[in-house]
This record gives structure tokens, C-alpha cells and sequence, in this order.
């Protein structure tokens, strides 16, 4: 067991062949890699299953045996300088490789159908599996200029991915900004840890925790300068996972691939903050205003998340608010010292969330056929509705995720979410008012997603990007729900009916055959369906369900929604105190560590006192949504409400104001990009005009004046030295008199006035 321990540090670089291998491909044999492209999914999964497996059986020796392993050896030594490398294997860390590896495959498996007909098919893997090596490296680092080695790669391999369609300049601006908004957080965390080493002399998290707590316990350093060291690396973490005032990369980085989104988006990157933030919380438990800074950025990013994807028109785009929202959640949890809440939320909403990614995809993909590859129509939920009949099982599993990150039992994100908002109650009743209040808020904007995506009827008009009506887009069901009687009932009319492809591949209307065209995967490219009757010709298109490996990544992640809650579940079933509490066993060195209490079970009357108002406030929310954006219009006219409705009293105008209010701070961001353009953009372009202006006249002038004034005085100086003795002897006087004048009036003026 120990010498898998000691050779553990090869796990970071097992997914590593398969970036190096394309390179080189590309490089020595670009034809043939290219034309074999589709081969390289396979090796990428296959490593990071190697890893997955590692993972599993480090956890179960970390259950059994509850302890943690650190390997190290020096790098470089000099004189009193020592710089050591090594792998760490803790509670912590088995808990990130299994999320990374898990999700991983799924997303990679995902994504060899959703990005087959993508010429940058092998860019994709390449920069996804150096993106794993990266996020392992991270979670594995022993200590902190390991860490950010490894918190670099993974910014980089962030940037590459958000940019991956870089022709598309949204997709160049989001990545830029990402890269830009994310260095703000890593030069804190820098200076953090440079900081610290200064007055530690250490990178190691051991030595750092102990030497950093006697520090304080004896005075010998500046309180002001630690609470400044651990600022500065809480930065870091407020960059890397989307907390205010960092957090407007988010919603702009999902000009990527989609599952990029449900992977670095959902479960790994956006979480390497809150890894940071549990890794260092050995030391910023003993400052008392740290963790109070924590859990105050954690509120505000809570609530700021849920009101800014109220109104959001994009699907990723509320989703990537949602996201913000529960790291949010996270962070609050990890200030108020709730370590091991804090990780399984942690846990929870990653698998919630990349199904929620996946879906999403799944429905792109579907309005592609329709509208095209145009991410503001094919992403737009507007010009949704009614996907349930044509997508039914990504409605399904879309279902099970909205309603596991809106908090309703038995799913996964119930668990967690309930003890962050008990122990919130613990903490501040403020903050516990407002986590709730945010609650009932996820409910109610995650149900607006899936009702605008899924209910209603599909909507027929799609705008195009002048703001006009194009042409009508009409829905046929693949069970005929849709298509006129005339022709349901002529079967001679159904057999005209043919799925016409791209470059000619064609499929029969009544079978799922499908004819395989050449290139590389330009199949399932807007699909239409042909109907001829009464010899007029109308082209009509219809949502479609995703392939089978993309729907295997989306049920395998409703699996572990539905049943991934059980390893944080607090309760004691006898006297006796048997837990099914999984997770704090396996925390128990980590929890040891931070000196709190390894039990943390309940029995079954307070769970469920507690549960019924959070779950109370969820189905308010939903009702809310349901009520506003369910297809209700014929109902409401059964029972004569829509006049009492439309009615314009004065409550009516005050209300419409307030929705407009909160309608326009939604969907404008909080017009925090706005301010940051204004005070950040322009102030800093306005200053670096005013800096050039002042270096071109003043700095550039006084050179160009000294220049100026040289070239004259010597042109004049010319025009006196002509070698005649009588103008020498002329100037000569000239001075002399000039001389006695001056001298003449001072006397004087000393004479009678002194």
C-alpha cells in the first residue's frame, strides 16, 4: 500500500501522452492523424480511466485507514534555500481526483459525438487532456509554489478551451477577458505566497500551518502583514471561482465548447478556488477576519448569482450564474468553518451541474437543426419551448438536475445545501435570511430554464439578427403528433416524407438508418423534412434527440444525482450511532486537522423540522416560476382571470416598475460590466491618453525645446564668428559696456536705498 502511495505522483501525468502524441502527429504525420482523429477519444478516456481507478482505491485506503501520505524531494538546494517537490494524498485530494476523473470521462465521452463534425476535433482532445494533467497536478501539489505552477497550466489550458472557437471574435473576447480578469486574482496569490514564504521561510503546507500559528500566538510578526498574506491568496480563489468582484468571466466563457462548460465550468476549474480556500484553511481559521471576509464574499456572491440569471435569455449563461450562485454557497460554508458541508456541496453540485451542461448540450444541438450554428438563436430559450416531445429523455435528465440544484429530496444537492443553510442559522441570522431567500430564488429561475427549454409549444417565428421576423420554422414530431390530419391519414403522402441531410445523406422518415456520407462527421447537419402535397413543396425542421453516447454521459450523470447524496447523509440509525456518514470518515484527518468535531450526525426529528422550510421555499419558488412561465393562458381564461390581470390600478403600475427594475439589473449583469468598463476601460485608457499627452508635450517638449534653443543660438554664434578683428573688438566693448551698466545700477541702487 505504501509504495502505491510513494509512486502516486505519476497520476498527474498518465492522461499527458495524449496531448504529446497529437503534437507530434500533427507535426511528423499531419495527413494521416487528421484522417484517424476519431481514434485519439479513445486513448483519452482510457488513461483517465487509469486514473479513476488509482483515485477509488486511494479513497477506500483513506476511509480504512485515515491518514495522510506526503512524498517529497528536493528540487534545487542553496545554501539555506531549499526547493522541494512532491505529491499530497489527503482526504482533500481523493475527494477532488475522483470528481476530476468521473466527470472527466463522462465529459470526454460526451464529447467525441459533440464535437465529431468540428474541424478542431484533435485541438479539443489535446487541450482537454493537458487541461486533466493540469487540474491533477493542482490537486495534488504538496505545497504552494507547486500549486501554482499547476494553477497557471490550468488558466492557460481555461484560456485555450473558452477561446477554442477563436474565429468567432465573442468566443477571442471571452477568453482575453477570462485570461485578464483571472491574472488579477493570480498576482495576489503570488504575492501571497511569496509573502508568506518571507516570513515563514517554507512552502510546505505542514510547516506553513505551524510555523504561521506560532507566529501568532507569540507576535513575532505584524497581524496586519498576515491578514494581508491571506488576503492576497484568498484572491486567488476569488479569481479562479467566480466570486464577486471577479466573477464577470464567468458568464462570457461560455463561448466555448459545451462541454468545456461542464467540465472546467461545473466541476473543475470554477472549483479549484474553493480547493485553494479548504487546503489553506488551517490558516485562515486562526484569523478571525479572514474568515469573516470569506463568508462575506460568499453571501454576496450567493445572492448577486441568482439575480443576475433571473432574466438571462442564453441557457449556459444562466446556468453559468447559477454555477457563481453555488460556489457561492461553497465559500460561505468554507467562512463559517463548515469544512466538510462546504466539500460535499462540493461534490454535489458538480455532478448536478455538468448533467445540467450536458443537457444543454443536448438541446443545442437539437436547435441547431433548426436554426443553425448560430449560438444566439440555437442558445436562446426564447425561441424554445415544447422540447419535451421531440428530446424526451434530455428532458428527463434535465429534469433530475434542475430539481436536485433547486434542493428537493432525495437528490444530491438537497443534502448539502440543507446543512449549508442550518449551520447559516448558527452563524448569522442575516446570512441565513439571505441563503435562504436565494434558495427559493435557484428554484425559481432553474424551473424558468427548464419550462422556457421544455413546456409549451414550440415556437414557429425566430428573429434574426436585424431584430425582423425571417421566414417560418414549423415542428413535426417524429410520432406525427404535429403533421396534418390530410396527411396522417394518406400513407401514400407519409411515404413521400424523407430526413434530407447535407451533402446528400438521406434517411427514411420511419427508420433510424442512416446512409454515411464522406468527410469527417458532416452527418446530423440541419435536418429537414421534405413534404409534398397537392404539388406545393414546404420545408419544415424539427428538434432531435442526441445520439446514444451523448445521452450515456447524461444518464450515467442522473445516477449519480440521484444517489451521490448518500456518502454525506448524517444519521444515526441505533443507539448504538452507526453513521452513514461517509464523507466525514473520510474527512476525519482533514476535520482533525482544523481541531472540529468529526460528528456531525442528527437524528430524524431535527433533520426533518429543518428540511421542511428549505424544501418549503424551493416549492415556492417553483410555483412562482410555474405560475409565470408555465403555458397557462387557457386555463386563466376558463377561469375568467385574465381581466382582473390586465386591469391598470396603481398597484399594477408600481409592479410593473419593480419587475422592469429587477428585469433590467438581471439582464443587464448588475451593470457591473458596464461600471468596469467605464471606471476600469476607459479610466485606464483616459489615463494612458493623459500620460501620453504629458510625455509628447512636457517630457518629448523640454528635449525638443533644449534642441530648438541650441539651434538657434548656434545659428547666431554663425553669423558673429566671420574673422574680422574689428567686430570682435566691437562685440567686446558691446559686453564690457553691457557689463558696466549692470554694475553702475546696483551700486547705485545699494547707495540710496541701503
Amino acid at each position: 500500500m505504501e509504495y502505491t502511495y510513494q509512486y502516486s505522483w505519476i497520476i498527474p501525468f498518465i492522461p499527458l501522452p495524449v496531448p504529446m502524441l497529437i503534437g507530434m502527429g500533427l507535426l511528423l504525420f499531419p495527413a494521416a492523424t487528421k484522417n484517424l482523429r476519431r481514434m485519439w477519444a479513445f486513448p483519452s478516456i482510457l488513461l483517465l480511466s487509469i486514473v479513476m481507478i488509482l483515485s477509488v482505491y486511494l479513497s477506500i485506503q483513506q476511509i480504512n485507514r485515515s491518514f495522510i501520505y506526503q512524498y517529497v524531494w528536493s528540487w534545487t538546494i542553496n545554501n539555506d534555500f531549499s526547493l522541494e517537490f512532491g505529491h499530497l494524498i489527503d482526504p482533500l485530494t481523493s475527494i477532488m481526483l475522483i470528481l476530476i476523473t468521473t466527470v472527466g470521462i463522462l465529459v470526454l465521452f460526451y464529447s467525441d459525438n459533440y464535437m465529431s463534425h468540428d474541424q478542431g476535433y484533435l485541438r479539443f482532445f489535446a487541450y482537454m487532456s493537458f487541461f486533466n494533467t493540469s487540474m491533477l497536478g493542482l490537486v495534488t501539489s504538496s505545497n504552494l509554489i507547486q500549486i501554482y505552477i499547476f494553477w497557471e497550466l490550468v488558466g492557460m489550458c481555461s484560456y485555450l478551451l473558452i477561446g477554442f472557437w477563436f474565429t468567432r471574435p465573442s468566443a477571442a473576447t471571452a477568453c482575453q477577458k477570462a485570461f485578464v480578469t483571472n491574472r488579477v486574482g493570480d498576482f495576489g496569490l503570488l504575492l501571497g505566497i511569496l509573502g508568506l514564504y518571507w516570513i515563514t521561510g517554507t512552502f510546505e503546507f505542514r510547516d506553513l500551518f505551524q510555523i504561521f500559528n506560532n507566529l501568532i500566538s507569540n507576535n513575532e510578526v505584524p497581524f496586519l502583514f498576515l491578514t494581508l498574506c491571506a488576503f492576497l491568496l484568498f484572491a486567488g480563489a476569488v479569481a479562479k471561482s467566480a466570486q464577486f468582484p471577479l466573477h464577470v468571466w464567468l458568464p462570457d466563457a461560455m463561448e466555448g465548447p459545451t462541454p468545456i462548460s461542464a467540465l472546467i465550468h461545473a466541476a473543475t476549474m470554477v472549483a479549484a478556488g474553493i480547493f485553494l480556500v479548504a487546503r489553506l484553511l488551517p490558516l485562515f481559521i486562526i484569523i478571525p477576519y479572514i474568515m469573516n471576509f470569506i463568508s462575506l464574499i460568499g453571501i454576496i456572491t450567493v445572492l448577486l448569482g441568482a439575480t443576475l440569471a433571473l432574466a438571462q435569455k442564453d441557457i449556459k449563461r444562466g446556468l453559468a450564474y447559477s454555477t457563481m450562485s453555488q460556489l457561492g454557497y461553497m465559500m460561505l460554508a468554507l467562512g463559517m468553518g463548515s469544512y466538510r458541508v462546504a466539500l460535499f456541496h462540493l461534490i454535489t453540485h458538480a455532478y448536478s451541474k455538468a448533467l445540467l451542461f450536458l443537457g444543454s448540450g443536448s438541446i443545442i444541438h437539437s436547435m441547431e437543426a433548426i436554426v443553425g450554428y448560430s449560438p444566439d438563436k440555437s442558445q436562446n430559450m426564447v425561441l424554445m419551448g415544447g422540447l419535451q416531445k421531440h428530446v424526451p429523455i434530455t428532458k428527463t435528465a434535465f429534469l433530475v438536475g434542475t430539481l436536485s440544484l433547486c434542493g428537493i429530496p432525495p437528490l444530491a444537492c438537497f443534502w448539502s445545501k440543507d446543512e449549508i443553510l442550518n449551520d447559516s442559522w448558527l452563524y448569522s441570522p442575516i446570512f441565513a435570511i439571505i441563503a435562504c431567500s436565494t434558495a427559493g430564488l435557484t428554484a425559481f429561475y432553474m424551473f424558468r430554464i427548464y419550462l422556457l427549454t421544455f413546456e409549451g409549444h414550440f415556437n414557429v417565428h425566430f428573429q434574426n439578427y436585424s431584430g425582423q421576423k425571417s421566414s417560418s420554422y414549423h415542428s413535426i414530431s417524429l410520432w406525427g403528433k404535429e403533421v396534418p390530419k390530410t396527411i396522417q391519414n394518406n400513407f401514400r403522402l407519409l411515404s413521400l416524407l424523407t430526413l434530407t441531410m447535407n451533402n446528400n445523406e438521406r434517411a427514411s422518415f420511419f427508420w433510424n438508418k442512416t446512409y454515411q456520407i464522406g468527410g469527417n462527421g458532416k452527418n446530423r447537419m440541419h435536418p429537414f423534412i421534405t413534404i409534398t402535397h397537392f404539388g406545393t413543396k414546404k420545408t419544415f425542421s424539427y428538434p432531435h434527440e442526441s445520439d446514444n453516447t451523448m445521452l450515456f454521459s447524461m444518464v450515467i450523470l442522473v445516477l449519480f444525482t440521484l444517489f451521490v447524496g448518500v456518502v454525506g447523509i448524517p444519521f444515526s440509525f441505533n443507539q448504538k450511532g452507526i453513521h452513514l456518514d461517509i464523507l466525514s470518515k473520510l474527512l476525519n484527518p482533514s476535520i482533525n486537522l482544523l481541531h472540529q468535531n468529526s460528528s456531525n450526525s442528527v437524528d430524524w426529528y431535527e433533520f426533518v423540522t429543518n428540511a421542511s422550510f428549505s424544501v418549503s421555499i424551493a416549492f415556492f419558488g417553483i410555483f412562482i416560476s410555474s405560475f409565470l412561465y408555465k403555458p397557462i393562458y387557457s386555463s386563466l381564461q376558463n377561469l375568467n382571470l385574465l381581466n382582473s390581470f390586465s386591469k391598470r390600478g396603481p398597484n399594477r403600475i408600481l409592479g410593473d416598475k419593480i419587475r422592469n427594475v429587477i428585469y433590467d439589473w438581471s439582464y443587464n449583469r448588475g451593470y457591473i460590466d458596464a461600471f468596469y468598463t467605464i471606471s476600469l476601460t476607459q479610466g485606464i485608457r483616459g489615463l494612458a491618453e493623459l500620460i501620453h499627452f504629458f510625455d509628447r508635450r512636457v517630457i518629448d517638449g523640454i528635449t525638443n525645446g533644449f534642441g530648438l534653443t541650441s539651434f538657434f543660438f548656434g545659428e547666431g554664434i554663425k553669423y558673429v564668428g566671420c574673422g574680422r578683428i574689428s567686430s570682435y573688438l566691437l562685440l567686446y566693448l558691446l559686453f564690457v559696456l553691457i557689463f558696466l551698466l549692470i554694475y553702475s545700477f546696483l551700486y547705485f541702487f545699494n547707495f540710496y536705498f541701503f
